[in-house]
């Protein structure tokens, strides 16, 4: 004789194969590390977070989110990828070159997505811009330096000498400096360099420039854009113009940068991981750049700083800092 299941038992049980069926699947997890904040790399985080919401991607929907910063600190960047790692996450978004390096320096088959890597085959994290076939892809935000040598000379016409603060350290300030070192002479113009291995090392390394060149240009150099107030303050005091490639040094200090809107690249970089979240695998997504360039001007900045820019130069900004 076939044994009773009670109707309550039974309901419950369907009561719960129900919810089991439209149950999501496993929530994802995204771990996220930044060498250091400051507002541009803040922004990519952000656009990250953003653009995975947009693609229903959000910790109310289950997606476990991490994030950490490295505060500057090589050694606490490896300390952060081996947790990660440990951690097995879905996807390791990096940002920043020192950060990019250390992670995947650190795994071979946990999906990496690096983002503000101004050259990530010099940085050794791919070995080409196409599919690696590896577990890394990202969105690198390099520059056109002819562009920023153009900028320089729209804010000081007759600058011969450009001064470049930079830690050597940095591998995607490396690139630059050395881009620059073979760029500037071509355009009648020399590259004079002072070195900040460390964010406290930049106010020193400003002012070892003072009278010796005619302007300074800053990349996105983490340790420079971190302490940037070094910077302006030497600047100011001595009046040597300041012209960056972070349009949010702008707004610190400098005159003008043509930079990358870095919460659009955050955002562009969130869709790369929302792609491996639904299954693509990161070896089969090219490495991407951005387009999105802006024209930041602080004309306040350029009269402390000794110079006068012209009004068309002003009135094309993107942005003008008031």
């Amino acid at each position: 004789m076939k044994s009773k299941v009670p109707v309550r038992t039974l309901l419950a049980g369907l009561f719960a194969a129900g919810l089991m069926a439209h149950a999501p699947a496993w929530a994802q997890s995204v771990a996220v590390t930044s060498i250091v904040e400051h507002p541009a790399l803040d922004a990519v985080r952000d656009g990250v977070k953003e653009a995975l919401a947009e693609a229903g991607y959000t910790e109310e929907k289950g997606m476990r989110w991490q994030y950490q910063t490295a505060q500057g600190n090589t050694a606490i960047a490896a300390q952060i990828a081996r947790k990660f790692i440990g951690d097995r996450p879905d996807v390791i978004v990096a940002i920043a070159t020192p950060t990019a390096q250390a992670v995947v320096a650190a795994t071979k088959d946990v999906p990496v997505v690096y983002s503000a890597v101004t050259d990530p085959v010099a940085a050794q994290l791919v070995s080409t811009m196409e599919p690696s076939g590896t577990n890394v892809t990202g969105v690198s935000d390099r520059l056109s330096l002819e562009r920023q040598i153009e900028l320089i000379k729209k804010v000081v016409p007759d600058a011969k000498r450009v001064g470049m603060v930079y830690n050597p350290g940095e591998a995607n300030s490396v690139v630059v400096v050395k881009a620059m070192r073979e760029l500037l002479p071509e355009q009648g113009m020399s590259l004079v360099e002072a070195t900040a291995a460390r964010t406290v090392d930049v106010g020193a390394a400003a002012r070892s420039l003072v009278g010796k060149v005619d302007v300074i240009y800053t990349n996105t150099d983490n340790n420079v854009v971190s302490a940037y107030e070094a910077l302006v303050k030497v600047g100011t005091d001595a009046k040597v113009p300041l012209v960056a490639s972070d349009t949010d040094s702008v707004v610190r200090g400098a005159i003008a940068a043509v930079g990358i809107n870095y919460h659009d690249l955050g955002k562009q970089t969130g869709r790369v991981v929302a792609r491996i979240l639904k299954g693509e695998a990161p070896g089969s997504i090219a490495s991407e750049t951005s387009d999105n360039l802006e024209l930041f001007v602080n004309p306040g900045a350029a009269q402390k700083q000794g110079v006068t820019l012209a009004e068309d130069f002003i009135r094309s900004a993107t942005k003008v800092i008031e």
